[in-house]
């Protein structure tokens, strides 16, 4: 066995880039300090290398190494495993790896604030923590932990994203009056949210930190500027590693300069443990960052033992939900996708798809709406043809969110596709898959949508980039009342921004789960089949993209 794990790690694929310590070690290390870190693991508790995979990384190094385990967030949503047990069961299992240090990813609220703090200060029996995430301007969490190895500090710091209030439910974070009690340091300028991050990194170099590991779920996409990882690295100082998640980038190392010119090592895990990161202090002072990356002809033979408590539980959490998830409710004779087919690349959140499409039409014949709309991020993984089992479906809707329907002019409805569509060609979570409806977006138009400082739609000033909207057959009226169908995180809760529908006279108020609206769509309006219709992985021709302006 000892061979074998030997050559296991030998055979490991590690990338990695190695940057001197700009401070010498204070006390002299007698081992190597490695952070192992995973991110977005999304309920992924058996893909990849596994949480039992990750334990066994863990205990391996651990025979010559000071070993830290941590996660940068949303390790709680993402498969039925979580939304059937509302993230307890992914907590109990971190519990089993002995996670020692997490922070908070936008997805630990998807099944509300009361939920997630209830996980997190009575099942985890790790510490979560974050310098920005707060209640009427108190921390909720520590900001960081320090941990010690032969005399040496080193700092963990949690960075959550601002973003997190619209890409959960801005509801969760809100009193009873509408008001937003729980704020993440968030302005137009991102300075808030730099010095809350610097004033932890301060607080825990005075209390004799020689290193600072930042723990964040930020990531690196353009919406989520001036929250950028990246950018808070290059507005403060004293942070060594900044061990990022939210993107599902996968980045061995990514030397980023601070506001003093000095390094910063920066890298990402992807999702679905596909990777397991590493930020590694060299008895000697050396820092680098790299990647254990998973190779199914490698990493099986790791998890057909080494960490049989870690596989145990994972078995124990994926038996019990088994059979009911194992359901065939339908078939379908088309694969059904949120992916380009011919890169992989995905679109759900930048284009038209027929999963988007079937996913929209299901609300619409589900309430007999004049249109219906669901946002991209809300449509997670593709379904192959072939049969449909409820674990599909699950997969494809896991938020448990609840169909709605209410009235709205056509200049809401305009004003919703102009937000949805403000990031096109680029990605949104909030981009809208339609039924009942088409729409042209012209890119040849700056987006020119306001938002407030929580990332909510607050209006359009300039012109619109969204044109020819057409109802059925009519061009959008926009003073007519149409009926419009959705779910609750959509019309209620400004999910992704949308407060253009707040208010609106209810028609329908959470009548059936999302996962329900569309095994019932599958089941009693097509048959319990998918055909020919939805063969176009690219649609049916609902939303166009327009890169020229028309000839005058």
């Amino acid at each position: 066995m000892k061979k074998f794990l030997a050559l296991l790690l030998a055979m490991m694929m590690l990338l990695s880039v190695t940057a001197m310590a700009e401070e010498a070690t204070e006390a002299g290390l007698t081992q190597d300090v490695i952070i192992l870190f995973t991110s977005d693991a999304h309920c992924g508790i058996d893909q990849g290398w596994g949480y039992a995979g990750v334990a066994a990384i863990r205990d391996n190094l651990a025979k010559s190494n000071h070993v830290v385990l941590v996660d940068n967030g949303d390790a709680i949503q993402g498969e039925p495993v979580g939304t059937m047990t509302s993230g307890k069961a992914l907590v109990e299992l971190m519990n089993v790896v002995g996670y020692d240090i997490a922070t908070i990813g936008n997805h630990e609220f998807d099944y509300g604030m009361d939920n997630f703090l209830d996980l997190a200060k009575n099942v985890a029996q790790y510490p979560y923590i974050s310098a920005n995430f707060s209640y009427k301007d108190e921390l909720v969490f520590d900001p960081y932990v320090i941990k010690e190895f032969d005399g040496v500090k080193i700092a963990f710091v949690g960075v959550t994203t601002p973003k997190t209030i619209t890409s959960s439910t801005p509801v969760y974070f809100q009193d009873e009056e509408g008001n937003f009690v729980y704020t993440f340091k968030q302005d137009d300028t991102g300075e808030k949210l730099y010095a809350a991050v610097q004033e932890a990194v301060d607080a825990a170099r005075a209390e004799g930190a020689s290193y600072v590991v930042a723990m964040g779920h930020v990531g690196t996409e353009a919406e989520c500027s001036p929250w950028m990882s990246t950018e808070i690295i290059e507005n403060t100082t004293g942070i060594d590693f900044f061990l990022d998640g939210h993107a599902h980038e996968t980045e061995s190392c990514n030397e980023v300069k601070n506001k003093d010119g000095q390094t910063v090592l920066r890298a990402g895990c992807g999702t679905k443990l596909a990777n397991v990161g590493y930020a590694k202090i060299s008895a000697d002072g050396k820092l680098s960052t790299g990647l254990y990356q998973w190779n199914i002809d490698i990493a099986a033979p790791a998890l057909l033992g080494l960490s049989g408590t870690v596989a145990d539980a994972v078995v124990a959490a994926t038996d019990e939900l088994k059979e009911v998830l194992g359901e065939v409710v339908a078939t379908s004779q088309v694969e059904l996708t949120i992916n380009d087919p011919e890169t992989g690349v995905r679109i759900i959140r930048s284009a038209e798809s027929n999963l988007g499409d079937l996913c929209a039409d299901a609300y619409r014949a589900m309430t007999g709406a004049d249109v219906a709309i669901v946002n991209g991020g809300g449509i997670r993984v593709s379904i192959p043809a072939g049969d449909i089992t409820m674990n599909d479906i699950y997969k494809v809707h896991p938020f448990g969110n609840a169909l709605c329907m209410v009235e709205v002019t056509g200049q809401q409805i305009l004003d919703g596709l102009e937000w949805g569509a403000h990031a096109f060609p680029g990605e949104n979570g909030g981009f809208l898959q339609v039924s009942g409806m088409t729409y042209e977006i012209h890119t040849y138009l700056e987006s020119t949508v306001t938002q407030d400082e929580n990332t909510l739609f607050t209006g359009v000033a300039g012109e619109y980039r969204v044109k020819n909207v057409m109802i059925g057959d009519e061009p959008l009226d926009l003073e007519k009342t149409y009926t419009l169908a959705s779910h609750n995180y959509m019309l209620k809760d400004q999910g992704d921004g949308f407060t253009m529908w707040a208010g609106s006279t209810l028609l329908l108020d959470e009548t059936m789960l999302d996962n329900q609206v569309l095994i019932t769509f599958i089941r009693d309006n097509l048959g319990g089949v998918v055909g020919e219709e939805y063969a176009n992985p690219y649609g049916q021709g609902r939303i166009v993209g327009v890169e020229e302006a028309p000839a005058e």
